[in-house]
């Protein structure tokens, strides 16, 4: 898995990212995701906006690929859980972007898709 996961380890470790696009989402303005990478295994936090606090966890699938489950407690006490699938690009700006395909497991139904740009302190 080292191997595997070196682009996406440097790419998402110790990195910080907000909602670029995600009409369908409970995640927007405000949110901010903080990511951790070891030996392919994915981890962050979120919080801000309509969330109070979430989590993912999740591994690496390919070279720029990965997949996560997600939970989060919303500010209205919601208790949501879900899945989602993604690609980790570069934009023109060589900031690191991230683009999911997602669903809803528990506490919600749907899904969609969604676009995240990593910020810079």
């Amino acid at each position: 898995m080292q191997n595997l996961s070196a682009s996406v380890q440097t790419r998402l470790h110790d990195r910080r990212f907000v909602v670029a696009n995600n009409a369908q989402g409970l995640s927007g303005t405000g949110t901010v995701f903080h990511y951790q990478v070891e030996d392919g295994v994915i981890s962050s936090t979120y919080q801000g906006g309509r969330i109070r606090l979430g989590t993912q966890v999740g591994r690496v699938t390919g070279a720029e690929t990965i997949e996560l489950l997600y939970q989060c407690v919303t500010l209205e006490g919601e208790l949501l859980a879900g899945w989602s699938r993604g690609t980790v690009g570069v934009d023109h700006a060589g900031l690191t972007t991230l683009s999911f395909v997602w669903g809803w497991l528990s506490g919600a139904t749907g899904g969609g898709e969604s676009t995240y740009v990593e910020i810079t302190a």
